[in-house]
């Protein structure tokens, strides 16, 4: 017998049947919304993984296509690596469930979430969320939960909770809240330009909807919750830490860490813990456990000062951005280029255009998201912190930074009817310590303009950290953290907007949530710290988007046809606009309403172009004069080819003021001849004159 348990939500029922499925896994919770339905596991090993200083846990959020009653592509027909979106929603499961595990738990753990049917009313995301809380909660693996999340979209200025797959993609607001039963535990929004008031607002609301999900999952786990498993700690004894200070005074470790070079710091931490590597020699226990404990006793100098003395390792003020610089054109050729540089943080951007052909193609879940047009990717190579790593592609951090520097600019991004472009950026990463994203985004913005992409406004973005003490009202607030301070921290809350308003938002913590003080206070920091680098550094490099496009990217021209006379412009099999193509080196690019985009480098081939669709998709008239090319001779007249595809014929009588006997006396293949139009004959033909062209 299994157990089910409902509750409405948002207008919706959420149901949840536990011990119909997955027996074998530690909690499993078989949840349907609507239509949606989602298996969602936790299972966990038996003993802690050996020779690790972490946590170690995977989350995962599979899509089924059978979900959505598709086949999969390719030649295999089953489904491959996890999408973007896969990657994405399996980073916003774990950032709000991380921090509620025990800090010195081991053992290995894996949230799996299978999406095995989509109701575009109840999105997939939202319900792999909750169920991925509920089956943790019901297990017998620690955990200090449970946390709901809820999704607020914005809809004509109303705020719309859970909202469905189509609301989700049009609104100005994509907003999802995690929280605990006291505190909201992350943030993750993309918006289009929302005040900071309208923002918080919409936060809070979130958060209330998690209080009524809680209670829910709650009375779940008071019916069929396990007791939770003894596990073994991995906690760094006391007597270490005792031995360490009489070793290396707090004053010395002090003295080590606060430093505003990366290096120099790395440097002393080296020769402290080569001191204490000599010193326990003999103790192989402790040797085993020195590099997490000289971290941790780090970690504890460093929120000491700041928390105390609102001192930060490098010297700053607790408001205080680093340096900033920013310059742009520095990559000769291509589109648009920029580096933006704040402290030992440095992005170069790079920005490419491209014919809307070029858009990326999604096969998802979503029938709403079939194609991305602006792509934003970000590449950390190992020379950005001084290692030394094999490249294998973009991991799920990449491919999460990457993400959240596209969202914070989609707002700002012109129509495409404005600018019929697909539009790549791409972030490299020169030197990192600390929020590479949101210098990522101020790259991508002054690369952008420097394309001569016409943005709307300009974007910027910095994080604020928290460090916190022993009650809810000790804490400070950290201005532009850098990596140890977020390393050592509580919080990195990354905030990206314009002068307007808020566009993306990233919340990362490792405590149990922040109260309404913290996050109203993060985000106010964070709006003086954008206006900041827009004005004192952005401005300076390149105030507004170029006027038109760079020298080297292609150039595009638009026109409007018929949607009747696409297959005149199109051919049989393609062999019309291939043929414009071919003699004009352009790509041509229509749209089921008659949108036609022309795209190349030489604007006398693209006008070429041009001129041969609008004669392809205009009806010949009476004394229109036209250019062609003789492309046949016949006894009775000459056949003008004046496009691909559209011919007309010129009587032997048209073509001379005298009278002639043979066409070729007059005409060659491959002449070019003006001609005038002189109607339609008595069979309905349109006929042309060479000798009445004016």
């Amino acid at each position: 017998m299994y157990k089910t348990f409902s509750m409405e939500l948002a207008g919706r029922t959420l149901s949840v049947d536990i011990g119909r499925v997955g027996a074998q896994a530690n909690g499993c919770a078989f949840m349907h919304y609507g239509d949606t339905t989602v298996l969602s596991t936790a299972t966990a090993s038996e003993k802690p993984r050996d020779g690790i200083d972490f946590f170690p846990l995977s989350v995962e959020y599979e899509e089924k296509m059978y979900a959505v009653g598709k086949i999969p592509g390719g030649f295999n027909k089953r489904e491959g690596k996890a999408s973007e979106n896969a990657i994405l929603t399996s980073r916003v499961i774990d950032r709000p469930m991380r921090p509620l595990f025990p800090k010195d738990y081991r053992n290995d753990v894996t949230l799996n979430n299978m999406v095995m049917s989509v109701d575009p009313e109840c999105r997939p995301e939202l319900v792999a969320m909750l169920g991925a809380a509920i089956a943790t909660s019901i297990s017998d693996i620690p955990f200090d939960g449970p946390c709901a999340t809820t999704q607020v979209g914005m809809v004509d200025g109303e705020f719309i909770i859970n909202p469905n797959q189509e609301q989700w993609k049009s609104g100005d607001l994509n907003l999802t809240v995690a929280s605990t039963s006291e505190k909201v535990i992350m943030i993750e929004a993309g918006a289009n330009e929302i005040p900071e008031a309208k923002m918080i607002e919409a936060i809070y609301m979130a958060h209330a909807v998690n209080q009524e999900i809680i209670k829910f999952i709650n009375q779940i786990v008071a019916e069929v919750g396990k007791t939770k498993h003894e596990y073994t700690s991995c906690a760094i004894p006391e007597e270490l830490f005792a031995a360490m200070k009489e070793i290396v005074t707090p004053e010395q470790m002090e003295e080590a860490v606060f430093t505003d070079v990366k290096q120099v710091r790395e440097e002393n931490i080296r020769q402290i813990k080569e001191k204490l590597t000599e010193a326990f020699a003999e103790n192989e226990e402790w040797l085993a456990l020195l590099d997490e404990a000289v971290y941790q006793y780090q970690k504890k100098t460093v929120r000491k000062m700041i928390l105390k003395d609102h001192k930060r390792p490098d010297g700053r003020e607790i408001t205080q951005i680093r340096p900033l610089a920013a310059e742009v054109d520095l990559i000769p050729r291509v589109h648009g280029s920029a580096m933006f540089t704040r402290g030992q943080t440095q992005i170069c951007n790079v920005t490419t255009l491209a014919p809307l052909s070029e858009m990326q193609k999604i096969d998802g879940l979503d029938s709403n998201e079939t194609a991305k047009r602006y792509m934003h990717q970000y590449n950390f190579p190992a020379y950005s912190v001084g290692e030394t790593k094999v490249s294998r592609g973009p991991g799920r951090r990449e491919i999460g930074h990457g993400a959240l520097a596209e969202r914070a600019l989609i707002a700002v991004l012109p129509s495409e009817e404005e600018f019929p472009y697909a539009i790549r950026t791409v972030s490299e990463t020169f030197e990192s310590n600390g929020s590479t994203s949101m210098a990522s985004t101020c790259a991508s913005c002054m690369s952008l303009m420097a394309a001569g992409v016409p943005i709307k406004k300009m974007v910027a973005g910095i994080s604020c950290g928290l460090v916190t003490g022993e009650t809810d009202d000790d804490f400070v607030l950290l201005t532009d953290i850098q990596g140890l301070e977020d390393f050592f921290g509580d919080m990195d809350f990354k905030v990206t907007g314009t002068k307007e308003g808020i566009t993306a938002i990233q919340m990362d913590i490792k405590i149990h949530g922040l109260t309404r003080p913290i996050v109203e206070g993060a985000i106010a920091r964070c709006r003086e710290a954008r206006f900041f680098i827009m004005d004192n550094c952005m401005s300076k490099a390149i105030a507004e988007p170029r006027k038109e496009v760079g020298e080297y990217a292609p150039k595009i021209i638009q026109l409007s046809i018929d949607p009747e006379k696409i297959g005149d412009v199109v051919g049989q099999r393609g062999k019309t606009i291939n043929e414009i193509i071919a003699r004009c080196d352009v790509k041509i690019d229509i749209t089921d309403e008659g949108n036609v985009s022309i795209c190349g480098t030489d604007a006398a081939k693209m006008d070429e172009a041009k001129k041969m669709i609008e004669i392809i998709t205009t009806d010949f008239e009476k004394d229109q004069i036209l250019t062609g090319k003789v492309v046949s001779i016949k006894e009775f007249g000459a056949f003008i080819e004046f496009a691909p595809g559209k011919e007309g014929m010129v009587h032997i009588s048209k073509i001379a003021k005298e009278r002639i006997d043979r066409v070729e006396d007059v005409l060659t293949l491959g002449d070019t001849v003006k001609v005038v139009c002189l109607g339609k004959d008595k069979m309905g033909r349109i006929s042309f004159s060479i000798k009445d062209a004016k």
